[in-house]
C-alpha cells in the first residue's frame, strides 16, 4: 500500500505550471506577511498622521474621494483592529506557504486547497466586479478562475493519487508517468 506522499510523475509542461502557481501562491504569502507586519508596527502610532504622510509622498491630494476613504480608515484604526488584522494576515500567509509547499512538491492535498480557497474567492471577486470592472480586478478574477480550472483538471485527471490509495487513476497509462513513492 503506498503512502500519502505518493503521486504520480507529472510531464514537465504540467509540473512546470504547477509550480508556478506554486510561486504565484507563495507570493501572496510574502506580501501578506508584509501587510502583518506593518500592521504591528502601526500598533501605538497615529495611523491618520502616517496615512497623510504616505499620501503626501505619493503626491495624492487630500481633497480626492479615496484619499479621504483611506485617511477614514486610517482614522477607525484601533490596536485591537491592527492586532485582529495582523493575526488575520499571518493565518492567511502560513495557508498560502503550505499551499505552495503542497503544490511545489505536487501534493493532492494541496491541490484541493488550492482549488477550495480560489473558489471561495469567486463570488467575493464577481462583487467587485460588480461595483465596477477595472484591468486589476478583471486579471485578478481571470486568474483566479484559471487557477481553478486547472486545479479542477488535475484533480479530474486524476494526475495526482488522491487518498494515497495506490490505485492506479483510470485515465492513466504507463507512458504518461510512473510511480514515486515518497516516505
Amino acid at each position: 500500500m503506498a503512502s500519502h506522499a505518493s503521486k504520480l510523475a507529472l510531464p514537465s509542461t504540467q509540473r512546470r505550471i504547477l509550480r508556478a502557481v506554486a510561486s504565484i501562491e507563495l507570493m501572496k504569502g510574502i506580501f501578506v506577511l508584509l501587510l502583518g507586519v506593518i500592521a504591528i508596527l502601526l500598533l501605538h502610532k497615529d495611523s491618520w498622521v502616517i496615512a497623510e504622510s504616505i499620501l503626501a509622498l505619493l503626491h495624492i491630494s487630500t481633497d480626492r474621494r479615496s484619499a479621504q476613504l483611506f485617511l477614514d480608515y486610517a482614522d477607525d484604526l484601533t490596536d485591537a483592529r491592527l492586532w485582529m488584522l495582523a493575526r488575520l494576515a499571518f493565518a492567511y500567509s502560513a495557508l498560502r506557504f503550505i499551499e505552495a509547499y503542497g503544490l511545489w512538491k505536487q501534493r493532492t492535498w494541496a491541490e484541493w486547497v488550492a482549488l477550495g480557497s480560489g473558489t471561495l474567492l469567486i463570488p467575493l471577486e464577481i462583487r467587485e466586479l460588480l461595483h465596477g470592472v477595472t484591468l486589476l480586478r478583471s486579471a485578478v478574477f481571470i486568474g483566479n478562475l484559471i487557477v481553478v480550472f486547472y486545479m479542477l483538471y488535475l484533480l479530474r485527471c486524476g494526475r495526482l493519487t488522491a487518498l494515497g490509495s495506490g490505485a492506479e487513476p483510470k485515465e492513466s497509462t504507463e507512458s504518461e508517468g510512473t510511480r514515486v513513492s515518497k516516505g
